[in-house]
Order: structure tokens, then sequence, then C-alpha cells
């Protein structure tokens, strides 16, 4: 089963990349998927990054999660997308994992992945795009089949939160270690 971490013009570098490199780690099936129709995608930041596939070649029966990292208006993008619309309705029909961080958790929201859930948001953006949610403000908050994650300095805490969901605390324990993430 792979994980698929979609990328669409403007979306937070750091967020997509510490994704796709700790589920890597953790010996998830991590893609890369590009949203724009070409594989070189542009991020919030002028980085150009090669996403694996497009989202016209994706195999979603294999897709064990849908990830969407934020930025703007990268986040924006993802939302307005309507093949990944039709995806993260979905998974959220069946229960099936989503996960968002920064601003692209308001893409889940609008699409009603997020109704009745506690999520958290980038700040300031809780009152336009988690009125049918509970804003919960911590850095990673993990509601039923959806995680959602606060903003780009959380990102590594995101993708450790992740790759527990998929493949348990032990080797999300063993990839913090490699890490260094819970050295104090």
């Amino acid at each position: 089963m792979a994980v698929y971490v979609h990328l669409a013009t403007g979306y937070e570098e750091v967020e997509a990349l510490t994704c796709v490199d700790v589920l890597r780690r953790a010996g998830v099936d991590a893609k890369m998927v590009s949203v724009t129709g070409e594989l070189a995608v542009r991020g919030a930041h002028d980085i150009d990054i090669m996403a694996d596939l497009l989202f016209e070649d994706a195999d979603y029966s294999s897709c064990e999660m849908i990830v969407l990292p934020g930025g703007m208006p990268g986040a924006a993008n993802l939302r307005d997308h309507a093949g990944l619309t039709e995806k993260i309705k979905e998974f959220e029909a069946e229960g099936r994992k989503l996960a968002a961080i920064c601003a692209a958790p308001l893409a889940l929201a609008a699409h009603g992945a997020l109704d009745g859930k506690a999520a958290t948001i980038y700040p300031g953006l809780e009152d336009e795009h988690l009125k049918n949610a509970k804003a919960s403000h911590a850095n990673v908050t993990k509601d039923g089949n959806v995680i959602t994650g606060i903003g780009p300095a959380i990102a590594m805490e995101f993708a450790l939160a992740l790759a527990e969901e998929l493949k348990g605390k032990e080797v999300r324990d063993q990839v913090a270690s490699g890490l260094l993430f819970d050295r104090r």
C-alpha cells in the first residue's frame, strides 16, 4: 500500500518533503503526486520538486493515506482540484486515512472530512475553515481517520505521527531516534 503526498503549485516544501522522507525511513511506500498535470511542481518558496507521478496516473485503490502539505496557494489549489476533491470525499466516506498540515486542513474541511472532528490548522485560519470542526490548537491532532498538524515547524512531529499511525510506535520511535528527534 502506498501513501500519496499531494503537490500543488505553492505547496509548503518543508512539510511535503519531511513527510515523504520520514515515511520512507519508516518503510512506507510514500509517493509524491502532482495535481498540476506536470511532474515538476513549484513550491511556495520557489523550490521545484519532481513528483513521482501525476494525479491522473495514481491508483487510489492501493493508497492507504492521502497527505496534504500546506502552503499558499498550495492548500487552496489542493482544495480546488476536482479529482482530489472526489478522492477526499471517497476516503472520508470509507473511513480511510487522511492527513493535512498547516493551511491544508482547509481542503479537508471544505469537503466535509473534518465535520464534528477535532482538528488543527495554521493559526488564524480556524474561524474561517474549522467552522464544522473542533479547533484543537495542538501541534498534531488525531481524530478518527484524520490527522492534522499546525504548521511548518511541526512538520517532523506531524510526519512521525503519520509513521506511527501507519507502522506503529516502535517504528516511529526508531525513526525518531535516528533523526535525533526525541533527544533532550
